[in-house]
């Protein structure tokens, strides 16, 4: 059972969810979820998923790789925030988990009541909507905890602005 959401309940404050990764779009959905948080009172949580390592056998190659990518993990957070800080003058929230990146958005989800909308951006390549809006906004659309938006890729920042 997914937990009720609280996000208009006194001393709660409504966030948007995005992931933030490497890809192009990933600004796209940033901008968005800024422009909506400021607009409405929210907030943005700013969620990177390291994925796991497997190298059980080289317990030292493990670790410098984890403390690697936790870094560049950081590096993109820091990233994302100062593009929300420019565009919303509001503190985002940043989260950092390692695991299936699917699974780490709907713990995520369960474990903060106040996460009302995820926001993600659409592809605008040939290669289709991106492999994450393609897992969230597929087969598992109807039982997903919380409402989706996405954001078309082409959009420009006063479209989007405009939409928001």
């Amino acid at each position: 059972m997914v937990a009720i959401r609280k996000s208009f309940e006194d001393g709660h404050k409504r966030k948007f969810l995005v992931v933030v990764d490497d890809t192009s779009e990933c600004d796209r959905a940033i901008f968005y979820a800024a422009k909506r948080a400021e607009r409405t009172g929210g907030t943005v949580v700013l969620l990177y998923v390291v994925a796991p390592g497997d190298f059980q056998h080289w317990i030292g190659v493990e670790d410098i790789m984890r403390a690697e990518a936790h870094e560049e993990a950081s590096t993109h957070l820091s990233r994302a925030a100062d593009r929300v800080r420019a565009v919303a003058r509001t503190e985002p929230e940043q989260t950092v988990r390692e695991g299936n990146r699917s699974e780490e958005i709907l713990a995520l989800i369960e474990e903060d009541a106040d996460i009302a909308i995820l926001v993600l951006a659409a592809g605008s390549d040939t290669e289709g909507p991106g492999p994450l809006v393609t897992a969230i906004a597929g087969k598992g659309a109807g039982s997903f905890p919380i409402p989706v938006t996405i954001v078309p890729g082409t959009l420009d920042d006063e479209s989007i602005a405009a939409l928001a």
